[in-house]
């Protein structure tokens, strides 16, 4: 009798052990997962602060302190993106040494930028309110809005916008619908980064394009072309910093999905009749 209650007590131990085990497991895979790592000059091996680290994967982002270190949310095989001025940028996969030993070094390569010589045409004035006023460039940045559609407008400098607004909304570039109907996964992609504090402030100061293009999956001219199908200026497209450049294409991606969906209901009920 006494054996028979001693094997039902170890029956009911293993069960709890195996609750137990199996909970903590649950709940370590609910946490997420972050790397550390410390990043230096390979020239200098000094620490660099500031730099910019993106996961492409997670579309989350973070930068280094004083000290050279950073602290980011990943998973094994993600990439991280490292941007630095005046550094070459690099890909860093995510191993599963990384993540079980802790800190790792990065060294980053410094950049030999060679300047061009830029000269600069000053506007040499008459006196003359006519004849200076013709040397003057002038440009015209106006911003239209269609009735019906979110957001607020489109912007450009051509004549004949109106017309060019009303072809691209009603109907839409081959173009657009390659870049945006094709690639579900960087359009959501987009929409974290807009969520996301840190990478929002790391593309307020930029303006090199780079990071949209490498989350984005895009080349330079594709993210510039993309704007222009949307009919904003030259101007705007050469003076933007990246998170204006970001949230321009927001804005398209969205009016672009209204479209699209509008064009399904009118081939929908087109099929109807």
């Amino acid at each position: 009798m006494l054996e028979r209650k001693m094997r039902y007590l170890y029956i009911l131990f293993l069960c709890f052990a195996t609750t137990y085990g199996y909970g903590q497991d649950s709940t370590n895979t609910t946490n997420p997962t972050r790397v550390k790592g410390t990043i230096i000059s390979s020239t200098t091996t000094q620490p660099l602060s500031e730099v910019n680290i993106v996961n492409i994967n997670q579309v989350v982002g973070t930068s280094t302190n004083d000290n050279g270190e950073f602290e980011i949310r990943a998973q094994a095989n993600d990439t991280l993106h490292l941007s630095y001025l005046g550094y070459k940028s690099i890909k860093v996969r995510v191993t599963n040494d990384w993540l079980k030993f802790g800190n790792t070094e990065i060294e980053m390569t410094e950049l030999a930028l060679a300047l061009e010589e830029v000269t600069v045409n000053q506007l040499k004035l008459t006196g003359y309110l006519e004849v200076d006023m013709k040397q003057i460039p002038i440009t015209s940045n106006n911003r239209y809005r269609i009735s019906g559609l979110p957001g607020q407008g489109y912007e450009a400098g051509q004549p004949n916008i109106a017309t060019k607004v009303l072809g691209a909304i009603f109907n839409p570039a081959d173009f657009l619908y390659n870049m945006f109907g094709k690639k579900p996964n960087e359009m959501r992609k987009l929409r974290k980064m807009k969520e996301d504090d840190e990478i929002r402030n790391q593309l307020a100061k930029r303006f090199d394009r780079e990071m949209l293009m490498v989350l984005l999956q895009v080349t330079k001219y594709d993210l510039d072309e993309i704007v222009n199908q949307c009919n904003y200026s030259k101007d705007f497209i050469n003076t933007a910093n990246d998170l204006q450049m970001l949230d321009a294409i927001s804005e398209c991606y969205e009016e672009y999905k209204v479209i699209s969906r509008n064009k399904d209901r009118g081939k929908n009920k087109k099929d109807k009749a």
